[in-house]
């Protein structure tokens, strides 16, 4: 196992040094789901919330929250990126929405944290604008599924065993 990178030699927290790596094309992937009563999905795959178009509002919500990751996360860059899209999923079978997130930057710092926030907003919206139905709604399983670029190269979650 490596180093944790947010600490210097003191054990103090850091913003780590990004100025000598190579700008390289870079892209992740993450995703999550959230859980609900099969009406509260209804609603949403039918377009009658009240509060209106909620998977549109809430791709939206992603895409705005990957442009503020930097804001939100401490230690974490800001930058420029060049690509966002957030796609949902109905999933009558298991009465979910599942939401995957694509970031892509040409820089010197990977998109990972850029896509976990969007998937983590993107389903907190959906939890939002649906709660006055249904406040049992369960986010699961945000995670990070790939990332390419860098000098780490190519990492899938497939390739991983945990």
């Amino acid at each position: 196992m490596t180093t944790l990178t947010h600490f210097d030699s003191a054990g103090q927290a850091h913003m780590v040094d990004v100025g000598d790596k190579a700008e390289t094309a870079r892209v992740a992937r993450a995703a999550g789901s959230i859980f609900m009563r099969p009406e509260t999905l209804a609603l949403i795959r039918d377009g009658s919330a009240k509060k209106g178009d909620v998977l549109g509002i809430a791709r939206i919500a992603a895409i705005q929250a990957s442009k503020r990751t930097g804001d939100l996360i401490p230690l974490c860059h800001p930058i420029a990126l060049t690509r966002v899209a957030a796609e949902f999923a109905v999933d009558e079978a298991n009465s979910a929405v599942h939401c995957t997130v694509t970031a892509e930057c040409f820089g010197r710092t990977g998109v990972e944290m850029e896509a976990l926030t969007a998937a983590s907003v993107g389903l907190l919206t959906i939890y939002d604008m649906c709660k006055a139905v249904d406040r049992g709604m369960r986010i699961d399983n945000i995670r990070l599924l790939e990332k390419k670029g860098g000098k780490s190269g190519h990492w899938t979650a497939d390739s991983q065993k945990t």
